[in-house]
């Protein structure tokens, strides 16, 4: 219930937050549009770094959506996390390991996918025993630890962000240095966020290049 109700704020978020920055366009950007063609920009960039033919066209989208999707779900938890009775409702989806592994699942599935679109059926399996036929083990872990990697880094980003803040919480309000203790934790909750948020932005950019950099690897030929 907590990773539906947290994924489907999130999502409302991002759609809401690009319909706003997408209102009314004009030929010479200015405010809200600029920021939007920048995250736009950006994403293709990354893109561009690892498929810079023409088959770097077809990601364009995915690279913004999963940049942003990321990114938002990254940062609501360390400014909202709800518990009711002893149970978390809300917290950053991200920092669930279920989320990033269905989010690893998602891109490494669809890198299959348009290894075969792109290669054909036979091309897209050679390039399991590429460049010799014994890699053919070794290129199948690779597999696995791709979508461990992807994920784990992900998940243990932001759970460990989100652990601290709540340490941080718990010591402000312990009373344990008396009004200290509060002042002490409020500043240091206000840097960790201020960090916490850059962190969730290099992950969002990770998470994203190295999803591009597997599906480079499926797509494009040697």
């Amino acid at each position: 219930m907590t990773n539906d109700l947290a994924i489907l704020i999130t999502a409302t978020l991002t759609f809401l937050l690009v319909f706003w920055l997408s209102r009314k366009p004009q030929l010479r950007p200015s405010g809200k549009q600029n920021i939007l063609e920048w995250v736009i920009d950006f994403t293709n960039g990354i893109v561009k770094q690892q498929m810079p033919g023409p088959e770097g066209n077809r990601f364009g989208l995915l690279a913004f959506v999963l940049f942003l999707f990321i990114f938002i779900n990254n940062q609501v938890g360390l400014f909202l996390q709800v518990d009711v009775g002893g149970k978390t409702w809300f917290r950053s989806p991200t920092a669930d390991p279920v989320i990033t592994m269905t989010l690893a699942m998602l891109v490494l599935v669809l890198s299959h996918y348009f290894g075969v679109v792109f290669k054909g059926f036979k091309g897209y399996l050679n390039g399991f025993i590429s460049p010799v036929p014994f890699l053919l083990p070794i290129n199948i872990i690779e597999e696995f630890t791709n979508f461990v990697t992807l994920s784990m880094r992900l998940y243990g980003n932001i759970f460990a962000g989100e652990v601290l803040v709540l340490l941080i919480r718990q010591f402000a309000f312990s009373g344990l240095g008396g009004p200290t203790s509060f002042i002490a934790g409020f500043v240091l909750e206000m840097v960790w966020q201020g960090f916490s948020v850059f962190i969730g932005s290099i992950q969002a950019y990770i998470f994203v290049t190295l999803a591009m950099v597997y599906t480079s690897h499926k797509v494009v030929s040697e």
